[in-house]
């Protein structure tokens, strides 16, 4: 679950530390003839995944990759990058737009076979896997790499297991507790069982995170094994400078015969960090010399990108587009006055403008007004609403009318945080946009800036948390689960680190997650989250503002650029280069 920036958001997602994003971390169809999945044009006629085959794909980034231990990233779908070097039991569908949000088989025959109310998960691995040292991978092996993520000493990992795993606690890694988490069963050397302490339908979903990734036990070397990782995947480690370059070759015991998620077409793969933005976007957009064949995976376009888009028709076709599930919105906490009166909740709701906030952060070729928690994509179970209409510029009579049935005919003063140093939604520009358009209802609102560290502080402390301020969310994976239940569930409220900045705590809401968490149809599941969406956009506990779109450029020999609903990105193991 991450609450910060898109970019950071987005690392979740992709495996990959980012720096300045326009938008976040899980949507979206995509740039070139590749809207319903294929490939684009780019790079010279039409893309034969037949006759992808060779030549070097560079990769040029701002930030280096978080590690090259699989227990250390904090991954959805089996990230990006890190999706060249390991598989996991289950990862993402490689397909563009809503087709690219399903959990398909990746080490696993299928995606899990559920029992006891979802709350046991066997996975069974096929029979043809091999390391990239030649050996073979075992379910014993997968069973050996999520123990090894309990350690203290291999941190970053997504959280999910810990408490979802039966027994699972207190559990401190392999290093000091060798005998392992009795609640993973290996029978034999195909077949691993998991045994969960409540009910988890969207554990296939948590089954394509880099922990679930094969290592094996004799080579292991405790923290410094992602200086040279045994690869599960395409490509294996050839070199590492660490902030500065990686260069992947091919691992010989990997084919598309045993791996039909991933096409791996280059021969070779160079990531080089530490390169600024505008760097990175003018090498692309330029495409001279070995940057023909460039991408980036933690970079979009910025303003003067955009501003050469639509005037261009060749640089148009190399941009993919995508929408990864990410919200902006404004968030009230119900413990302090006066928004524990709906009324006051609901004239913020008619009174904010999302064409202004949408115009502050760079206009609507970067975000979608929102008036729904959940994003517009089908796989969360997305349900249309909109309680409190605004318009596109606020209503600020109906706001009016509100405060005067709550007691302020001559209106309210309110506090906003915000944060200081940021450019998206949760910064000075969309808190001055909230801040006049509520002027105009007659809301005064008292701005209060605070640096990253310091809101994120302040808002995850029930205790400190202010009254109203602009947050961010975004999925770890494509599903309801994910994205509402750390906000609205009153069971998840701790002393520190709390996104449930409502502080709100329904019994039946509560229980509803219950529910759906037994259901282990993705498609069911998404329906019941849809209608819990409704159900508690009723009681303005938001006010949602607009979900983030991506702008992704890609150099002109790249081929097969498409974007899904998981990452907002291009994935680089379907990237072939001319």
């Amino acid at each position: 679950m991450r609450h910060v920036p898109p970019l950071l958001t987005r690392a979740a997602a992709v495996g990959v530390a980012l720096v300045t994003l326009s938008v976040a971390a899980a949507c979206g169809s995509s740039g070139g003839d590749d809207s319903a999945g294929g490939g684009n044009a780019s790079g010279g006629g039409k893309f034969d995944p037949a006759k992808c085959q060779g030549g070097t794909l560079y990769v040029l980034n701002q930030k280096d990759i978080t590690h090259l231990d699989p227990a250390r990233l904090y991954t959805s779908g089996g990230g990006n990058i890190p999706s060249l070097l390991f598989r996991t039991l289950t990862t993402r569908n490689r397909a563009g737009g809503a087709e690219g949000a399903k959990v398909v088989p990746d080490l696993a025959t299928n995606t899990g076979v559920a029992s006891d109310d979802a709350k046991t998960w066997t996975y069974t691995l096929r029979g043809d896997l091999k390391f990239s040292d030649g050996s073979k991978i075992t379910s014993k092996d997968v069973k050996y790499g999520i123990e090894r993520s309990f350690a203290p000493e291999l941190p970053g990992g997504a959280p999910y297991l810990r408490d979802w795993l039966s027994g699972a606690a207190d559990y401190q890694g392999v290093y000091k507790d060798p005998a392992g988490i009795k609640s993973i069963e290996t029978p034999d050397d195909k077949t691993i069982v998991f045994h969960l302490r409540k009910p988890e339908g969207d554990f296939p979903f948590l089954a394509t995170a880099t922990q679930f990734a094969p290592v094996p036990k004799a080579k292991d070397t405790g923290v410094k094994y992602e200086n040279k990782p045994v690869s599960s995947g395409p490509y294996q480690v050839e070199s590492y400078q660490k902030n500065k370059k990686l260069v992947l070759t091919r691992n010989p015991h990997w084919s598309r015969s045993v791996d039909k998620n991933r096409l791996a077409c280059p021969d070779r793969v160079e990531i080089t960090s530490g390169l600024d933005a505008a760097v990175i976007n003018q090498r692309i957009f330029t495409g001279a010399g070995k940057d023909a064949n460039a991408v980036t995976t933690d970079t979009d376009l910025g303003p003067s990108e955009l501003a050469r888009l639509g005037n261009d028709p060749e640089l148009d076709k190399r941009v993919a587009k995508g929408h990864f599930p990410f919200l902006y919105y404004i968030a009230f906490n119900l413990k302090q006055k006066p928004f524990d009166d709906p009324k006051i909740r609901q004239a913020i709701s008619y009174a904010v403008s999302r064409t202004s906030v949408i115009n502050a952060v760079g206009g609507t070729a970067l975000a979608d007004p929102a008036t729904t928690f959940l994003p517009a994509q089908k796989s969360m179970g997305y349900q249309k609403y909109d309680y409190f209409p605004a318009g596109t510029n606020g209503n600020p009579a109906k706001a009016k009318q509100l405060l005067a049935e709550a007691g302020h005919p001559n209106g309210i003063t309110v506090p906003l945080t915000y944060v200081s140093d940021s450019k998206d939604g949760t910064g000075p520009g969309a808190a001055t946009a909230v801040q006049d358009a509520l002027k105009k209802a007659g809301i005064t609102v008292k701005p209060q800036g605070l640096e990253t560290d310091a809101f994120y502080e302040q808002t995850g402390d029930p205790k400190k948390e202010p009254g109203m301020m602009l947050f961010g969310w975004g999925a770890d994976w494509p599903s309801g689960f994910p994205f509402l239940q750390p906000i609205f569930d009153g069971r998840q409220i701790p002393p520190q680190g709390n996104y449930n900045l409502a502080q709100y705590d329904d019994p039946k809401v509560n229980a509803e997650f219950d529910e759906i968490a037994k259901i282990t149809d993705p498609a069911q599941a998404a329906k019941r989250y849809g209608q819990l969406d409704a159900q508690l956009g009723k009681q303005a506990l938001t006010v949602p503002l607009y979900t983030t779109k991506d702008l992704v450029m890609y150099g002109k020999n790249v081929q097969n650029a498409f974007v899904s609903d998981w990452t907002g990105k291009y994935d680089v193991a379907m990237l072939s280069v001319k």
